[in-house]
């Protein structure tokens, strides 16, 4: 099982900071769209890591973020994986070319059609919404979204 965090940066332009995934072989989320974060080090915590994270991957510094929720991925083919979701309001820093795609600021009209996970459209709704702090267990067989559950509530998939 692994830790990660993911964060959506907005912009006062009625933009979301994307990532679109398509530098690296063999990677999971090849060709999506998703917000920057990575994979915990040893002894962080999610704020640690998703500070670190957006700047290393983005040359940006958070200066407003929150803490808006936690996802359960549980697949057939990774190991299980609990994402602490974040949305950042405010930064400093110029933005750099990342290793892993293209940084691009999207129109957050256009977010929702981009090509991503199921399960991402999901939380992206929640976070649209300003849904309070929530839990999200998404369940994968392959790339197919067979189970979600918010709160522990079964939803529609």
């Amino acid at each position: 099982m692994k830790n990660t965090t993911l964060c959506y940066i907005h912009n006062d332009k009625g933009q979301t900071l994307l990532l679109h995934r398509v530098k690296k072989e063999n990677d999971l989320n090849r060709d999506k769209w998703i917000g920057v974060g990575g994979h915990f080090e040893d002894k962080e915590s999610p704020e640690e890591c998703v500070l670190r994270e957006v700047l290393e991957e983005t040359g940006l510094t958070l200066t407003a973020y929150r803490y808006r929720g936690i996802v359960t991925f549980v697949s057939d083919k990774w190991a299980t994986e609990y994402m602490h979701l974040f949305t950042g309001h405010a930064y400093t820093g110029e933005l750099k070319p990342c290793d892993e795609g293209t940084l691009e600021w999207v129109d957050d009209a256009i977010v929702p059609t981009l090509p991503t996970w199921a399960g991402d459209r999901i939380f992206l709704d929640l976070l649209a919404a300003e849904e309070p702090f929530f839990s999200l267990k998404l369940v994968y067989e392959g790339e197919t979204l067979v189970q979600a559950a918010l709160n522990g509530e079964p939803l529609d998939v």
